[in-house]
């Protein structure tokens, strides 16, 4: 055996000994909970009895005879519609609003990210009493104005899009983001299209939107996952956590909640986790089907 031979498995023994805790890490809370959770779907799993092999009847219970789930599937979809496309936009406002070079702008960077840092929980509860018909500030606001605010949480035709407004305030994180591609664009871009007439309209849409849409590509993925994922505002913001009026905020995740640890049909539960895994599993590779068609890097490379 030569000399470089014996150094590249040495090299080799290391490479697998760093990488250890990882796979070990994925294996015990990744991919053994996700095999777990595949073979429990097809059972009727409910922690105090062993499994029962039932095939395919957990999947024809949630289809054909659960109206919650296609409510919560309802749910899920309309704030995931609305809530990426505009947390998205706003996200890219705030950073063009704060690139600009003026006096006390880290100051402005600062606020707007500081809701992004901030305890969910603690948030919830604010905009619990923000929200609130009577006294909460919004509608105070808004009656200054002669305008009737709307009952918010505890009306379904305002429950999502209240909940659509406090994510627009958070979006501080997508915002950082931004601000960091906005600040390595090339200023010898907007010069070259300044030289050729381009306003500023013309500068944002030719220079800028291009170069921040690998960007806005992972943002726009890691919202949707996000987005389909949503349980803790409606769990700590509706009644013991039951989706609120109407079922108006009984969101995927929660609906999933109150089947396995309510109601201990963790079989169901499993079930209804394949499902969630597929749809975001589908929509992530359509992004990444699209990506080509709009997404452009500095390389030129897709």
């Amino acid at each position: 055996m030569t000399k470089r031979s014996l150094r590249q498995k040495q090299e080799a023994r290391w490479g697998f000994f760093f990488v250890a805790p990882f796979l070990i890490g994925f294996v015990l809370f990744m991919f053994g909970p996700m095999l777990f959770s595949l073979i429990g779907s097809f059972t009727d799993y409910n922690l105090t009895s062993k499994m029962n092999f039932i095939g395919l009847n957990n999947f024809k219970r949630m289809f054909l005879n659960d109206d919650l789930f296609w409510k919560s599937l309802y749910n899920t979809a309309y704030f995931t519609i609305f809530n990426v496309p505009l947390t998205t936009l706003f996200s890219i406002f705030l950073a063009v609003i704060l690139n600009q070079k003026l006096v006390g702008m880290r100051f402005f960077r600062t606020i707007f990210y500081l809701p992004a840092v901030l305890s969910g929980v603690a948030v919830y509860i604010l905009w619990m009493q923000l929200l609130s018909p009577s006294t909460g500030l919004i509608n105070t606001i808004l009656s200054w104005f002669h305008i009737t605010g709307p009952s918010w949480l505890f009306d379904p035709n305002w429950t999502k899009p209240a909940l659509i407004m406090m994510k627009l305030w958070s979006a501080g994180g997508a915002m950082l983001l931004y601000l960091a591609t906005l600040q390595n664009v090339p200023t010898q871009l907007y010069e070259s299209a300044e030289i050729d007439g381009a306003g500023i309209w013309q500068q944002f849409r030719h220079v800028t939107l291009p170069m921040i849409t690998p960007i806005i590509f992972y943002d726009v993925i890691t919202s949707t996952i996000g987005s389909f994922q949503i349980f803790q505002e409606a769990y700590v913001m509706t009644s013991n956590g039951q989706g609120g009026p109407a079922n108006s905020l009984l969101f995927y995740n929660l609906h999933m909640w109150n089947k396995a640890f309510v109601g201990f049909d963790m079989g169901y539960a499993m079930a209804m986790s394949m499902v969630l895994f597929m749809i975001v599993l589908v929509l992530t590779l359509i992004n990444l089907k699209l990506a080509p068609r709009w997404v452009h890097y500095a390389g030129g490379d897709q």
